[in-house]
């Protein structure tokens, strides 16, 4: 990420102004120094002009992407809120989709639920296993294993678990057009 920022001559301050974050959490983010929601991480990428995809993976783009589920990874999100995601694909800069896989699990009873994120990417989501609450523009949405939505990421939401199994997210962020 430092190495996108600095290629494009923008300062810590210059992103961190543009994506409404302080300039020390920035510093964290690009040492590896704390984990981010993907909401914060896709801001990013906004500003330094790459897809989201080329924040949370530093694999070189390929023509073909086999992802084996034995050697795929699980990165932390947001520690607070209580969720991993695992990328599917590392893509093309230019293919519009990001595939991933988002584990929604309890983090605490007293989850937050006033933190909802925004993002630039349109966000299609299907449940694959469990059940969330879809905090979505002020209205709460059930969704349990074979539901879907589609929605814009710039409006406010969240997913929260409705157990303690949790749930897993298959999400795809569409850049939009």
């Amino acid at each position: 990420m430092k190495q996108i920022r600095l290629r494009n001559k923008k300062t810590q301050q210059q992103i961190s102004d543009e994506c409404g974050i302080s300039k020390s959490l920035l510093s964290k983010i690009e040492n590896g120094q704390t984990a981010s929601a993907i909401a914060t991480l896709s801001k990013i990428s906004d500003a330094l002009g790459v897809q989201l995809s080329w924040i949370l993976d530093d694999k070189t783009e390929e023509d073909l992407v086999l992802q084996k589920k034995s050697t795929r990874q699980s990165k932390v999100g947001d520690e607070s809120m209580g969720y991993s995601y695992e990328l599917l694909a590392n893509r093309s800069k230019y293919s519009g989709i990001e595939p991933t896989i988002v584990h929604v699990t309890p983090k605490k009873r007293n989850q937050r639920l006033d933190k909802t994120y925004t993002h630039s990417q349109d966000e299609f989501i299907y449940i694959l296993e469990g059940s969330i609450n879809l905090l979505y523009d002020d209205e709460t949405h059930f969704l349990e294993k074979g539901d879907s939505a589609y929605f814009q990421g710039s409006k406010p939401h969240l997913f929260v678990p409705v157990d303690d199994e949790g749930a897993q997210v298959l999400t795809c962020f569409i850049d939009r057009i």
